[in-house]
Formats: structure tokens, sequence, C-alpha cells
């Protein structure tokens, strides 16, 4: 499964293109990011994909999860958004 990390820095309309690349391609995508700037990106770009994604007929559901990461030797609790397309039972 394909991992996207978002920082508080990341461009949500570039992000929501990557993750709508990824969900055509592969079916599912993870979203990790770190702190609350990161997380509101993340969720930003998702809420975009979802508008790139609907005129196809797919639509986005997302699973968030914690993560411990390791970043310059710390640990650090990330955010995980698992993403993909919603099942119909």
């Amino acid at each position: 499964m394909d991992l996207l990390k978002v920082s508080s820095k990341s461009n949500p309309n570039s992000v929501a293109g990557a993750i709508s690349g990824v969900i055509r391609e592969k079916g599912v995508v993870e979203v990790q990011s770190i702190g609350a700037g990161a997380l509101n990106q993340a969720v930003k770009a998702i809420a975009i994909a979802r508008g790139f994604l609907a005129p196809l007929g797919i639509e986005l559901v997302c699973s968030p999860a914690f993560s411990e990461v390791e970043v310059d030797g710390e640990s650090r609790t990330a955010i995980r958004l698992k993403v993909e397309p919603k099942r119909y039972v």
C-alpha cells in the first residue's frame, strides 16, 4: 500500500491529485501526518480528492489510526488515514 506523507506546508490540491492517482491505480492509499497542521492539510486533501473522484463514480471513505514513527531518532505519534473507495454490501 502506498504511503503519502503530508506536512503542514503541503499543498492540499497537490496531495489530492496524488491521492486520486493512487486510488485509480491501486485502489487504496495511506496518508500520514504528524501534528495538527499536517493533519489539517491531509483532511483538506482528502476532501478535495473526493471531489476529483466523484464524477467517476468513486466515493471515498477514510479510516484513521495512530502510528508510532521515528523522526530524527525520536519516537513520534503520527496519524495514518487509510483512504479507499466505499464498498457497498
